[in-house]
């Protein structure tokens, strides 16, 4: 996986990488379970059962979220990621773009509790599984937050307010998505091209190691 491959555009000249990228990556490899919220989603079914999520639907969505997410000044968004694999892939997105990170487990109360040490007051939530992230996810909720999910054929929707289809359980998958959305953070602020990003930022580094 040369650095090459991760700057290029497709051929079509509308992704954010080649198809090839996000495909090598396994993002579109979703589970073989598909709630009833992530039908819209999914390109097909392959023929081991594995629901395959649309790339173009993923790309999309990493644009606009990018794009939301400098609504907000940057110490106020706040990244969880109880999952292994997100983990340093999220903590680099945060550090890449001023943000907020909370990998492992997430202490209780941090989002109400304002006793805790660990307490934050956020603007909003980005989680990278509603599902392993259910004890802040609750918490914004509980708190009014705007919240923002990478979200798998499995997961549910309720309480996420803007969905980022991918899959969210592959350590190559969430480097992608979080190496991509932190480019394009940046690039909404006039702070990085492609080129420069590619340059400074090996994808291979965001790879949870572990």
């Amino acid at each position: 996986m040369g650095g090459l491959l991760w700057s290029i555009m497709s051929d079509e000249g509308s992704l954010l990488v080649s198809a090839e990228a996000y495909e090598e990556s396994a993002v579109n490899i979703g589970t073989q379970q598909k709630s009833a919220d992530m039908g819209r989603f999914i390109d097909r079914v392959r023929e081991d059962g594995l629901y395959l999520l649309d790339i173009h639907i993923t790309d999309a969505r990493i644009r606009s979220i990018a794009a939301f997410l400098n609504t907000f000044d940057a110490p106020s968004i706040m990244i969880v990621s109880a999952r292994q694999y997100g983990q340093r892939p999220a903590r680099k997105f945060a550090e890449a773009v001023g943000a907020h990170s909370a990998v492992g487990r997430f202490i209780p109360g941090s989002l109400t509790n304002p006793a805790l040490r660990s307490y934050l007051e956020p603007d909003v939530l980005f989680v990278t599984d509603p599902a392993a992230d259910q004890q802040a996810l609750r918490e914004a909720v509980a708190t009014g937050l705007p919240i923002v999910g990478i979200v798998d054929a499995n997961n549910h929707l309720r309480n996420v307010d803007i969905a980022l289809p991918a899959n969210n359980k592959g350590r190559r998958s969430l480097a992608l998505i979080y190496w991509l959305l932190a480019r394009e953070v940046l690039k909404v602020r006039g702070e990085t091209t492609d080129e420069a990003w590619a340059e400074a930022n090996d994808l291979e580094d965001w790879e949870s190691t572990f």
